[in-house]
């Protein structure tokens, strides 16, 4: 294993990285369903998963086994390897882009060598990004067309035109970003929001000068919920008037590819989001003595949650909830430990600490849409698309440009 290591250091460590990284993103996946269903269901004063495992928690492992081992039945007259091909496409587009994000502004060493929290470090990061998530209309037009049936037809069309209508929306509202930064990779774009406006604001593009992006940003959020066929712009898969939409005849684990996608791609959004908008990694609080004590916000949340699912466990109604809760708490609890007794993981965990909550945020910001706003027209969706938002992304790359010309004046 060393001579393998000494031989192809930087391979055997790009695939340690994406190991890893497959893991944490597919389990993310997996909650990420039943996050969305927990808080729809409290939207909608509704208990939501709760029979399968305590809270609902084993709820992702119940639908995975249920889709591995349904009926797989496909239509007669479809193309059978683009069928088959199109779900996987979908899916793998949407992995792929987890490849270029940064999750930290840290280094790691794994067999001596120094590598950074990400797969790849590349310097046109953004760029990489957008051409991947440009293919993901791929995987829905050709599920519509492969499948041999009108209705998965007449929605991978409405897909293909509503992800392309709204992908020049989505890019052109970042370009005020990027003539701010001065640089298309990913990490710049988070260095350059360092540092304070008038001692206490952050620097983040959303707020801070010559020209806050809050223009950009809701073109961005808006060009993001569509480009990923959620609610309230999901007509691809009006069930009301498509059956399903370009799923329509698919089942088992290749219907669940395509969703995996979906939550996949909005994970990737809420990245980029942070990234571009809200600083990355970079804490709100300033790093003073006064505000020292927000070090300590990773080790107070992590206790705390453990903490209560202790008790919370010791209490629940079933046996497997009075075993598994405490068991996770006391994990929580002991990485609590972990952080007060090394202060350097401590420190290590600040960046991606606040970089997973901004994103937490943004896929709350997800679902609390879903559960509350109303389907859209199709004709309303293209306008929007068209007639607002594209002239508004405009606008905001002409007055960015402006206010850097004066500003170097």
């Amino acid at each position: 294993m060393n001579a393998v290591v000494a031989q192809f250091p930087l391979l055997i460590v790009s695939i340690i990285k994406i190991v890893v990284l497959l893991v944490i993103v597919l389990t993310a996946l997996a909650y990420l369903s039943w996050f969305e269903r927990k808080v729809i269901a409290r939207i909608q004063t509704r208990w939501g998963p709760y029979r399968v495992g305590p809270h609902g928690l084993l709820q992702p492992l119940a639908d995975g086994l249920k889709f591995l081992f349904k009926e797989d039945p496909a239509p007669l007259g479809a193309e059978r390897f683009v069928y088959y091909l199109a779900p996987f496409l979908a899916m793998s587009l949407a992995l792929t882009t987890f490849a270029v994000i940064p999750f930290g502004p840290q280094e790691i060493r794994i067999f001596g060598q120094r590598t950074p929290l990400g797969i790849a470090d590349v310097n046109i990061g953004l760029l990489v990004l957008f051409a991947i998530t440009s293919l993901g209309v791929y995987g829905v037009a050709l599920a519509g067309w492969s499948s041999n049936s009108k209705y998965p037809l007449l929605g991978g069309l409405r897909s293909s035109a509503q992800m392309m209508s709204y992908e020049l929306a989505l890019t052109m509202s970042v370009v005020g970003v990027l003539l701010m930064a001065g640089s298309f990779s990913l990490r710049e774009i988070i260095a350059a929001q360092q540092g304070r406006t008038w001692g206490f604001l952050p620097r983040w593009n959303i707020i801070a000068g010559p020209f806050p992006q809050i223009i950009g940003f809701f073109c961005y959020i808006v060009a993001a919920v569509a480009e990923t066929n959620r609610a309230p712009f999901d007509l691809p898969e009006a069930e009301s008037e498509l059956v399903a939409g370009f799923h329509t005849e698919y089942a088992s684990f290749k219907f669940a590819m395509f969703f995996m996608g979906e939550y996949a791609n909005m994970i990737t959004v809420s990245c980029l989001a942070t990234i571009m908008f809200f600083g990355g990694w970079i804490s709100p609080f300033p790093a003073t003595p006064l505000w020292a004590w927000t070090l300590f916000l990773p080790t107070v949340l992590f206790a705390a949650l453990g903490f209560y699912l202790i008790f919370d466990g010791l209490r629940y109604e079933t046996i497997l909830g009075r075993i598994l809760l405490p068991v996770l708490g006391i994990a929580l609890c002991a990485l609590a430990a972990l952080f007060v007794v090394f202060p350097g993981v401590n420190g290590f965990v600040q960046g991606p600490f606040w970089f997973l909550l901004k994103i937490l945020v943004f896929l709350f910001i997800y679902v609390w849409a879903r559960g509350t706003l109303p389907r859209l027209r199709y004709d309303q969706l293209m306008s929007i698309g068209w007639k607002l938002l594209l002239p508004l992304s405009l606008a905001n790359v002409l007055l960015t440009s402006l206010a850097l010309v004066l500003r170097q004046k």
